[in-house]
């Protein structure tokens, strides 16, 4: 077993479901403790997840965007004007909310997002949720500084194809921790 196997193991433990349920209490109050499975085949499936897990984390900007249908309003505007986001918000089906149709701005609706790519919890939140809250202009109170993030990047559709991307990798996130054996 090398350093990065192992490494690899306790990253696929961190994501088990049942890691997390069986040890909410003691995660909540300190450290995370990494129990040792008693077959080495289930040492091997934590690894193997861990690595997989790990490779869609990292890559998230490069991997393929998920086939959500984008529906856009035609507009004679610019890509940079087109595609420009000041608050993504949740599309609304017979006046409920719908989570499986992003509102991305007034020209451009993402629709047919799986209701399971929410299932993928960072920290309390969706992945999608996350996106959806630090990718909006904001103003701070005390400076007056504009974050905006329609200039973090050259590329006009980067924060419609990242939210495309989100949800791939939420969904085989997902996929892989459900794959997961019990501890």
């Amino acid at each position: 077993i090398s350093k990065e196997d192992l490494f690899y193991y306790v990253y696929g433990i961190l994501h088990s479901s049942d890691y997390r349920e069986r040890f909410a209490d003691n995660l909540s109050k300190d450290l995370p403790r990494i129990p040792a499975v008693k077959k080495a085949a289930d040492f091997w499936a934590f690894s193997k997840a861990g690595r997989e897990l790990a490779t869609w984390h990292l890559n998230y900007e490069k991997v393929e965007t998920y086939p959500v249908t984008e529906t856009a309003d035609p507009a004679d505007l610019t890509p940079k004007e087109h595609f420009r986001v000041a608050k993504m918000t949740f599309g609304k089906t017979n006046g409920k909310e719908d989570r499986s149709i992003i509102q991305y701005n007034a020209r451009v609706r993402l629709s047919g997002i799986p209701l399971e790519a929410y299932d993928y919890i960072v920290n309390g939140k969706s992945a999608l949720d996350w996106i959806m809250e630090r990718y909006q202009v904001t103003t701070d109170r005390d400076s007056g500084i504009v974050n905006d993030p329609n200039d973090w990047s050259e590329d006009p559709r980067y924060i419609v194809d990242l939210v495309k991307r989100i949800v791939r990798v939420s969904l085989e996130t997902v996929r892989i921790v459900k794959s997961l054996p019990p501890l």
